[in-house]
């Protein structure tokens, strides 16, 4: 049955470099993410790495699966063979420049709203919905009325969701940008 297959020409193309720097960028945005959540949303160490594993991992396969609906569009013609060589060869001609602007402002706000989104969705799937807080006695709310002016005035110091998931997502994507920077000046440094 596999007498005439030859194995070695199915995985000439396998993008392997591609899955590698998937889990690399994957590497570094949890750690990243994951204090960012531990601080701003003062997560316990354990609940902040999930939350991060669990962004990160959900959001990249909602990515592909987005790219490799879009991939077959017409309107990809022109940038199909550049995109092949950049993902499978590790080169770039210089007239797709724009386009990889554009892409990454897209591919960063698009992943902005998924990980906010699921953020919110993992907190209202994961909270215990029987769990009350309790009511504060009248000394406790004199204490927490000073200490909401005292956040008040501090108003940098906002704990909302989305302004959390924005700086983890750009302190992530910044961290990410450097190794690829990082791999693009060796790689001039080489030739």
């Amino acid at each position: 049955m596999f007498d005439n297959f030859d194995f070695s020409a199915s995985f000439r193309v396998f993008p392997s470099g591609v899955i590698l720097f998937d889990f690399l960028f994957l590497l570094i945005a949890i750690p990243v993410e994951a204090y960012i959540l531990n601080k701003r949303l003062k997560f316990d160490k354990r609940t902040s790495s999930f939350y991060a594993i669990s962004m990160n991992v959900f959001s990249n396969v909602i990515g592909w699966v987005i790219f490799f609906i879009l991939e077959p569009n017409n309107f990809f013609d022109r940038y199909k063979s550049q995109l092949i060589n950049f993902l499978l060869y590790n080169r770039l001609d210089g007239e797709v420049y724009g386009g990889i602007v554009f892409a990454a402002f897209t591919t960063f706000f698009g992943t902005l709203m998924v990980k906010f989104l699921l953020l919110r969705l993992f907190i209202i799937a994961l909270s215990n919905p029987g769990e009350k807080k309790p009511e504060p006695e009248p000394e406790d709310t004199i204490l927490l009325q000073r200490k909401s002016r005292r956040a008040h005035r501090t108003g940098w110091q906002s704990t909302s969701l989305f302004t959390t998931t924005l700086i983890a997502n750009s302190l992530s994507y910044s961290a990410i940008t450097l190794v690829v920077l990082f791999r693009l000046f060796a790689r001039t440094q080489s030739v």
